[in-house]
């Protein structure tokens, strides 16, 4: 299992087993963190694209083809209210769609990094225990994440 440190001076990594510093490595260079974020990226471009995309298009249509966007669907209902209320759809779809992928995409491999790391701490913790070093217990939420 990798040796992992969100902090910069990677202070909570463990020792070999024969006294030697293991070689540190941070957790933003795990490929399991490079995989979670490309999950992040890969779905914000998408859903930039898609809402930007749209709002943009709406915009274009009302300022190329105005007699296309008055022309009345329902009484008083323009083709271009409707299509600006459709905006307000493209949103909530595009909301609903981000939180569905970060709950089933994301969050699993980040609880896994997030579990990986709290075992690592834990080890590390009781190897500096058990050679009578000063132990540096993490304090909760210290990990180098804001605490909402």
């Amino acid at each position: 299992m990798p040796e992992f440190s969100p902090w910069h001076d990677n202070s909570f990594t463990n020792s070999s087993p024969n006294n030697e510093p293991a070689p540190r490595r941070r957790i933003s260079e795990d490929p399991e963190f490079h995989s979670l974020r490309r999950a992040q990226r890969r779905f914000g471009v998408r859903a930039t694209l898609l809402s930007v995309g749209g709002f943009l298009l709406y915009v274009l249509l009302s300022h190329s083809v105005p007699g296309l966007m008055n022309q009345r669907l329902l009484g008083h209902l323009t083709l271009g209210l409707a299509l600006g209320l459709g905006q307000f759809v493209v949103m909530g779809v595009t909301a609903w769609c981000y939180v569905r992928h970060m709950r089933t995409r994301v969050d699993p491999l980040a609880r896994g990094l997030g579990s990986r790391l709290d075992q690592h701490e834990a080890n590390s913790h009781r190897a500096n225990s058990h050679r009578g070093e000063a132990a540096q217990t993490p304090q909760p939420g210290s990990r180098g994440y804001r605490t909402w």
